[in-house]
């Protein structure tokens, strides 16, 4: 599969700056979604980037520092959880990922997203579903996106102890429900995803 056939494509439509955007975090009960926006060089592949998800922690570690050093441009955004109780997880991962694309120091000129989603934004995009195993600069969002959430979570896990954030991700594991019926809600917990332990 040639993962950078569709960024060739836009490339030789004369599209200089395109970007890629990923999520990370839309169904844990705990913590932000975290959403990435990247423009790679189109002549200097990493080998590697795929789905974050395929990839064991530290080769994402390894990849996220290299895709970081070769962007032309890349940015992290997150919506917290009060925010994503608010206004719910579809629409609280579209303003992430709209955030994400606005925080870049090169405006794109295109926007490719995984899935299925329509950003609020001026620029040209497209949607890929799968697009972060398909397509190179989805993968690389979506690499990222997923170490710094990781690293977030590993962080509210010395936070809010017993809740095993730095295994779960904040994700509703049999441990992680155990410990809400024991310890009850941190502020970090989604109320919209925990209605019935609360």
């Amino acid at each position: 599969m040639d993962k950078l056939y569709r960024e060739n494509a836009l490339h030789a439509q004369g599209f200089e700056y395109v970007c890629g955007v990923d999520e990370v975090g839309r169904g844990p009960l705990a913590g932000p979604v975290v959403c990435a926006a990247v423009i790679m060089p189109p002549d200097d592949l990493i080998e590697g980037v795929d789905d974050s998800k395929k990839l064991a922690p530290s080769r994402r570690r390894e990849l996220a520092e290299k895709i970081k050093q070769k962007a032309i441009a890349w940015a992290i955004c997150r919506v917290e959880p009060q925010v994503i109780d608010r206004i719910n997880i579809l629409q609280a991962t579209r303003l992430c990922m709209k955030n994400a694309v606005e925080s870049l120091k090169i405006p794109p000129d295109f926007v490719l997203t995984d899935g299925n989603m329509t950003l609020d934004i001026c620029v040209p995009q497209e949607s890929i579903i799968k697009g972060d195993a398909s397509c190179y600069c989805i993968g690389a969002a979506s690499v990222i996106a997923k170490v710094e959430r990781d690293a977030l979570m590993a962080e509210y896990a010395a936070v809010y102890p017993g809740y095993g954030f730095e295994k779960n991700a904040g994700y509703g594991t049999a441990a992680h429900i155990d410990a809400i019926r024991r310890l009850g809600l941190t502020p970090i917990h989604r109320r919209s995803f925990t209605k019935k332990w609360q």
